[in-house]
């Protein structure tokens, strides 16, 4: 196992018996494809894998921990923390874009970065995880890495939402996004963004798509507000 592998096993607190695995989590198709391997080298069959083993985890955790809560807002608040945006706002905690193999294609356009690849990247380590440790290890990581500090992650989730509500309820002056910048060719683009209360800027945010920078943007602006009160 090279190098970075072991640093990320480091991070994750769970070291492979069969590190081979881990190397699979690890190797998106674009790195497969180019290296002429074998289709079942690359991540996708333990992405599939991890998905399940994340919805079963995270069921059992909410099923648990909000006893109080009726099945809709269970099945609501299950699918925020396992969406995409936030499984990528979870693998950049840990900072796995670093540790993926991508070709020089996916590289080059900024894969690292891009919330599908990351995303499944995670759920890719999951089913690792899962066939190298079993079931309670793979719990142990999705509870340390993707099911802490909920309420801050349903806040980055539902931010634009949050912060309407917030707006419409304390203020007279509308909430409005305005795009500062755009940058990139058209298959690598960054957008900054800023929301705006009348023409107050509450908060800036930056994404690879103009809705994550808004995403971003409002978060920022729900943290502004909270802290002016």
């Amino acid at each position: 196992m090279n190098r970075s592998l072991k640093k990320l096993e480091q991070v994750i607190g769970y070291q492979f018996e069969n590190r081979r695995l881990l190397e699979q989590a690890m190797t998106h198709s674009s790195y497969a494809n180019e290296h002429r391997l074998d289709k079942g080298r690359c991540n996708e069959r333990l992405e599939f894998l991890g998905d399940a083993v994340l919805e079963l985890a995270s069921s059992d955790f909410l099923f648990k921990n909000y006893r109080e809560m009726p099945e809709g807002d269970l099945t609501k608040l299950r699918a925020s923390l396992v969406c995409e945006p936030t499984l990528a706002f979870c693998a950049e905690g840990i900072g796995l874009g670093e540790f993926l193999l991508l070709g020089k294609g996916e590289e080059g356009t900024g894969g690292r970065l891009r919330h599908s690849v990351v995303s499944d990247g995670l759920e890719a380590l999951i089913g690792a995880i899962y066939l190298d440790g079993g079931f309670a290890n793979a719990k142990e990581f999705i509870d340390r890495f993707i099911l802490n500090d909920i309420e801050h992650k349903k806040l980055f989730y539902d931010s634009k939402t949050i912060l309407q509500e917030m707006v419409q309820s304390r203020f007279e002056e509308p909430l409005t996004y305005e795009l500062l910048k755009e940058e990139g060719p058209d298959h690598n683009k960054s957008f900054e963004v800023c929301a705006k209360l009348g023409e107050k800027r509450i908060g800036t945010g930056r994404g690879r798509t103009k809705k994550a920078a808004e995403q971003v943007a409002a978060y920022n602006g729900i943290l502004a507000i909270r802290k002016e009160d």
